[in-house]
Formats: C-alpha cells, sequence, structure tokens
C-alpha cells in the first residue's frame, strides 16, 4: 500500500488521476485536459496499473489529525508540498516531521513531492531545502527519502514519479 498525504489543495487528487492515466497509456506522454478534482474529505482508493497493481490511498489534507491510523501495512509514501504556498510550508514540514518520526512508518520509501513548479511564484527547490532544512531531515531520517518536482497539472515529472513506485513496489512486494 502507498499512502499519498500533503495539506489540503496542494494537488494530491490531481496527481493520482494523472499517474492512473499516465501508466495506462504505455508511456504516451498527451494526458489530454485537466480532469476534474474536489478536495479530498475522507479516503480514496486508487489502483495504478504499471509493471504491477500498486494501490494508492490517498488521505485528505483536512484528515491530517487521524493519518496515523492508516499507517499501518505502508510499504511507500507519497508526501506532496505546494511549492508555490509559502505560508503552508511551515505546516508542511510540521507534519513531514511527525511522518517520519513515526515508528510504523520507519520501513517505508519516501517520495516527497515538491508540486506546482509550472506556477510563477512557486519557491525553488533550493529554498524549499534551505527554510524546511531538508538535508538534515534526510540525514537523521531512518527511511529511504527521494525527492522530485512536478506539476501534476502539465505533468512534469509524473514518468519519475510513476517509476519511483514501481522500483519501490517491486523491492517492497
Amino acid at each position: 500500500m502507498c499512502l499519498l498525504l500533503g495539506a489540503t489543495g496542494v494537488g494530491k487528487t490531481l496527481l493520482v488521476k494523472r499517474l492512473q492515466k499516465l501508466s495506462s497509456r504505455d508511456g504516451k506522454v498527451d494526458l489530454g485536459d485537466l480532469p476534474p478534482t474536489r478536495p479530498t474529505v475522507g479516503t480514496n482508493l486508487t489502483d495504478i496499473v504499471a509493471q504491477r497493481r500498486i494501490t494508492i490511498r490517498e488521505l485528505g489534507g483536512c484528515m491530517g489529525p487521524i493519518w496515523s491510523s492508516y499507517y499501518g501495512n505502508c510499504h511507500s509514501l507519497l508526501f506532496m508540498v505546494d511549492t508555490s504556498n509559502p505560508t503552508q510550508l511551515s505546516a508542511s514540514c510540521v507534519q513531514l516531521l511527525a511522518l517520519l518520526s513515526a515508528e510504523q512508518l520507519a520501513e517505508a520509501s519516501v517520495l516527497i513531492l515538491f508540486n506546482k513548479i509550472d506556477l510563477p511564484c512557486y519557491m525553488t527547490i533550493e529554498e524549499i531545502k534551505s527554510l524546511i532544512r531538508l538535508p538534515d531531515l534526510i540525514a537523521c531520517a531512518k527511511q529511504n527519502i527521494t525527492t522530485v518536482e512536478i506539476s501534476a497539472r502539465k505533468g512534469t515529472g509524473l514518468s519519475e514519479v510513476l517509476r519511483w513506485l514501481e522500483d519501490t513496489h517491486r523491492t517492497n512486494g
């Protein structure tokens, strides 16, 4: 099981819909029109079928206080950050610290997604790494942490996310 977590409005639902479409297109890049999305209240289960079936459980950002009740059986974790929303960054950092220190997630592989890089007001990866002290987080974490810059809207970086999911779930079962 893969958990997809992040604050409200970071683009989790759009990411899942785009990954689902990308995995069903045999690597073709055209993702078509943007699918409609609404903020997730609760949880969504989505299967991505690439080399194998990977189930992604997306939890709404408003469910942050009870995310921990979903940590069991989590092989991988996608954590999404909105790079265009500096006021949300500190809250995202606190959420990430809580996830990385959770005992149930100690064995999970983690992919931090820096989303919305297509917007003119986004923070660069260097700015974010500095603000949340990402190198220190990675050095202290028990988990294997990878980062990628994406645009769920435009499709930038999504093939890297799909490849990471395939690689992670090939080794973790």
